[in-house]
């Protein structure tokens, strides 16, 4: 009886599986539409600086998604398109002193959004003198359309229909060229 009386134990009760709280995505695995995520480094306080090539593969643009830092050229040098070895230099070096919290990524925007930031984004381009439209200089809004390469000259076609005072298209048989029409008086 003796032994019967301490060789009882409680049967267990299960304690509900507790769910932890998903974290908010930051940047670690984010794999936005229209660009390739190339490298990422963490900055001091853990957001992330992203290396990666929007249009052409051998154009790399850095961006910091904790700060509003962007980078698409080297140093002085206007002309050149980072290498990635260049983009890794300046990711680094600006992971090494960025201090900013990180942010929630970018949402990607509905079509008629992404329209208008597309929009306003060549309407700007009038500013300056060029005229031959390259996907190059929207490198910097990539992110933020996270649309890719097909659906932009779509809208672009769009547009130089829509808009024929700002945007001209020119079909050939090697594809589309869009012009950027200088603004008047200019």
């Amino acid at each position: 009886m003796a032994l019967t009386l301490f060789s009882r134990r409680p049967t267990p009760v299960a304690s509900p599986a507790a769910e932890p709280e998903p974290w908010p995505e930051t940047g670690e695995t984010w794999q936005p539409e229209g660009i390739t995520v190339v490298e990422r480094y963490w900055t001091q306080v853990h957001a992330v600086v992203l290396v990666y090539t929007a249009a052409q593969g051998y154009r790399h643009n850095v961006a910091c998604l904790g700060c509003h830092y962007q980078q698409t050229q080297y140093k002085a040098h206007y002309s050149s398109p980072l290498t990635l070895e260049q983009a890794a230099e300046l990711a680094n070096t600006h992971a090494a002193q960025c201090r900013a919290v990180p942010r929630e990524i970018p949402a990607r925007p509905d079509e008629p959004a992404a329209r208008e930031l597309l929009r306003a984004a060549v309407r700007g381009m009038r500013q300056r003198d060029r005229g031959t439209f390259s996907f190059s200089d929207l490198d910097t809004q990539r992110l933020v359309l996270q649309r890719t390469n097909d659906w932009i000259v779509d809208e672009l076609g769009r547009m130089a229909d829509e808009e024929p005072d700002v945007l001209k298209a020119s079909v050939s048989e090697y594809g589309t060229t869009f012009y950027i029409q200088k603004l008047p008086g200019r």
